[in-house]
């Protein structure tokens, strides 16, 4: 099955550090290109003060964030390696740094991570994310949050290498006309061979503050004319997966009522799919759509919370070995953290051939917990997530736990908890696309509530976890095994 989720030009002005590699490099204002970092750092990144004793909406260590940013892993059998990528930074945190990077499950071991872009900004919204074409070609699309940054699109120089990347001048279809592509946030990408790049993303103020759209590529340079998928209110956040012969996006949206209005509400469920790459669109039981959704009440809810007075938030997708959609999602009575909005609750929605079959799975203590789906050959349902209380209770993250079903998420185990006695919360658990048993989930931790470091982690299909070197003494390094009493 293919997922998306799952995949069945100028040179810098500053050439002459592409050599160097940090701590030695000095960071400048401007765009660096293919230098090495010693090890690998994460960002840390926090959001909207609180003036409580959480002291943000949600913050902490973010280099894998956020869950409308996908995907950041990608296993290729051809050289059988994990490729990846994530927020980094420097030593002082002053900057967001584009890394990319591999786990060769030949030898165990990762190179120092190669460092693609500065994007001037330490803002995690901006993210990187990755894609893979059929000739083993690696595209890394910097995001942007809103419109004030510059977005881009690198493609590696060698298939399935991450030692040297240039930048793609993009384009898109613009009333027939082919214009610089140059901004745009949310990226989810896919690459479907014979067909090309399957890409979703957020437009501002197209016409809603937030407008969720769709966009294909033969070849990442040329893009067509962006398609918008909804703009019901204020807007939404969407989440993406392809599967065989489906591509498909479930969203929420944002309210505009004088009590409930902005971009911290988000409510409701909904779901659309296309099987002609964007062409026509419907719902999952083959009901036909004209996009953009509009209407609040419309043939592509999934489920109304917004008449239960609950906020909605998006964490991962996929399909199921029937081709039917799952959705991973929390509700929770409002957006401050803290006990007075409990209990955070989290969801599966699947559907089932006639309709919407909605189960829980567990609750967690903060809106911003988010792990990834897992659906095997043999039919058991996993979920990799922060689910237990961590160091920073009610900041976002956790103690990472792995949770199973056996019966379509009807109902849930906790087979193992994966970390334990951690000195900071872990962070945004993610699903490689094609996961390999060895490098089966990536994450990052940071503390809840002030700036600190940010290590990445992985685990194997197991539960067993591994850091990824602070530094790397050589070319390549092991990363370390982490026992279950602490880090």
């Amino acid at each position: 099955m293919v997922q998306c989720v799952s995949q069945k030009g100028k040179k810098n002005k500053n050439a002459s550090l592409k050599t160097q590699t940090h701590p030695d490099l000095q960071y400048t204002k401007g765009v660096l290109y293919n230098t090495k970092e010693d090890g690998y750092r994460g960002i840390w990144y926090m959001n909207q003060p609180s003036n409580d004793e959480y002291v943000y909406k949600y913050s902490g260590g973010l280099g894998t964030y956020c869950a409308k940013h996908n995907p950041f892993a990608i296993y290729r059998a051809e050289v059988n390696k994990t490729f990846f990528c994530y927020g980094g930074t420097d030593k002082e945190n002053s900057t967001l740094l584009h890394m990319v990077s591999f786990y060769d499950h030949t030898t165990g071991e990762v190179p120092k991570p190669t460092l693609v872009l500065d994007k001037q900004t330490t803002d995690a919204h901006d993210n990187p994310i990755m894609s893979i074409d059929a000739q083993g070609y690696i595209y890394i699309f910097s995001t942007s949050h809103g419109t004030s940054r510059t977005s881009y699109i690198h493609k590696s120089k060698k298939p399935y290498d991450v030692e040297a990347f240039e930048k793609v001048e993009a384009t898109k279809m613009e009333e027939g006309k082919a214009v610089p592509m140059t901004n745009f946030s949310y990226m989810q990408s896919c690459y479907i061979p014979d067909n090309g790049f399957v890409n979703f993303f957020t437009r501002y103020n197209y016409p809603a503050d937030r407008t969720i759209c769709f966009m294909t590529s033969p070849d990442g340079e040329k893009w067509s004319e962006w398609k918008r998928i909804a703009a019901i209110k204020k807007g939404h956040y969407q989440i993406s997966a392809v599967g065989d012969g489906v591509a498909g996006s479930s969203f929420n949206f944002h309210p505009d009522t004088k009590e409930k209005k902005g971009l911290n509400w988000r409510t409701n469920l909904y779901y659309v799919e296309t099987h002609d790459f964007g062409k026509t669109w419907q719902t999952a039981g083959g009901t036909s759509l004209e996009l953009p959704l509009t209407e609040i009440e419309n043939p592509a809810l999934v489920h109304d919370y917004y008449n239960k007075d609950m906020n909605v938030y998006m964490k991962d997708i996929t399909y199921d070995k029937e081709n039917r959609p799952v959705i991973l999602y929390i509700t929770s009575k409002g957006y401050v953290a803290g006990p007075k909005n409990d209990p955070r609750t989290w969801h599966t929605a699947s559907w089932n051939g006639e309709g919407w079959t909605v189960n829980d799975i567990t609750t967690s203590d903060n809106n911003y917990d988010m792990g990834s789906l897992f659906i095997e050959e043999d039919g058991t349902w996993r979920l990799i997530a922060p689910t237990e209380t961590g160091p920073q209770p009610y900041n976002p993250g956790g103690e990472i736990a792995m949770w199973e079903s056996e019966d379509q998420g009807q109902s849930w185990s906790k087979v193992k908890q994966l970390t334990q006695n951690s000195e900071f919360n872990h962070t945004y658990v993610r699903r490689p696309v094609n996961a390999h048993t060895d490098f089966y989930a990536f994450w990052a931790d940071g503390h809840g509530r002030q700036p600190s470091e940010s290590s990445l982690y992985f685990c194997d299909q197991s539960g067993k976890v591994f850091k990824l070197p602070k530094k790397v003494p050589e070319a390549m390094g092991a990363p370390l095994k982490i026992t279950l009493s602490g880090n």
